[in-house]
């Protein structure tokens, strides 16, 4: 007699079984997996704890268990990852939405208040962060950036799904060389650059290295600044008088960056805000009054 496998008997073997591989968090990864599968929320699998899966289902959930236990991440799998209360389809080509990222949303919808404002999100992605700033802030404008097509893809399909799509414009870029029509116009500026360090890619864990686009998480060089370089030099030019640039940077790269642009005539003495793990985390540089020409 076939054995039947009810979903409680199921999550409780596959908890073990991730457990076995080093997965992290292997019940609630478990859970989530077979949610998605079977369709339901997760407090659903136990008001119907007993219920029995079906031949497919089963074959759908191993399919996924394998891939998981490959260490591919469970937001690629189940494709989405919530941010900001909201829900993104995530992919290979994007990065998967940290919630350290937040930071910025909740410092650019803080900036803008009630004023009306143009606003450059360099490096798109998945469209979380020019998403979450949309839903919260109707008087902005959103270009959005990336050099992935792919990626853009991604991020107007979020757009359109939260109802926003209305006040994003997408444009295919490394970082501003298809935006020289736009000098100055933004009010502010939103990037999570890619960071990484060359030395540290290869101690990131594989569900990072392995399966997340390389070229938005190394950010070159052998303190991962080179591309966050190329923004502080280019941004003066294209933001207004005034107007404000937030960047996330990686650990330990705050001070370097408060050193750089300590002199820069470009920019007010930049702040930076930490995270609510108490990492440095977003740096917060305001263009100065006169812009350069450029």
């Amino acid at each position: 007699m076939e054995e039947t496998w009810t979903i409680l008997k199921v999550l409780q073997w596959t908890a073990e079984y991730f457990n076995r591989h080093g997965i992290e968090q292997a019940r609630p990864c478990a859970e989530v997996l077979l949610a998605h599968v079977l369709r339901r929320q997760r407090i659903e699998l136990y008001l119907h704890y007993d219920q029995p899966l079906t031949p497919l289902e089963l074959q759908t959930y191993r399919n996924a268990i394998k891939r998981r236990a490959a260490r591919e991440p469970t937001q690629y799998i189940t494709q989405k990852q919530e941010f900001w209360s909201l829900e993104f389809e995530v992919n290979p080509s994007v990065l998967i939405p940290r919630p350290e990222t937040e930071l910025i949303v909740e410092l650019a919808i803080d900036w803008m208040a009630d004023r009306s404002a143009w606003v450059l999100d360099l490096g798109v992605g998945s469209g979380a962060i020019a998403v979450a700033v949309a839903r919260e802030r109707p008087n902005a404008r959103i270009v959005a950036v990336d050099i992935s097509p792919q990626a853009l893809q991604v991020a107007r399909r979020n757009a359109l799904r939260h109802e926003v799509g209305d006040r994003l414009s997408f444009i295919a870029s490394d970082l501003f060389s298809a935006l020289a029509d736009k000098k100055p116009f933004f009010d502010l500026i939103l990037t999570n650059p890619p960071y990484i360090a060359e030395n540290e890619f290869a101690g990131l864990a594989p569900e990072v290295a392995k399966f997340e686009p390389r070229t938005a998480l190394q950010g070159g060089g052998r303190d991962g600044l080179n591309t966050i370089r190329r923004i502080l030099a280019d941004a003066p030019c294209y933001l207004k008088p005034g107007g404000c640039l937030l960047l996330e940077m990686g650990q330990g790269q705050a001070p370097i960056l408060q050193d750089e642009l300590s002199s820069s005539p470009d920019f007010e003495t930049p702040r930076v805000i930490r995270d609510y793990s108490g990492i440095p985390r977003v740096l917060h540089a305001c263009r100065t009054e006169q812009v350069k020409n450029g």
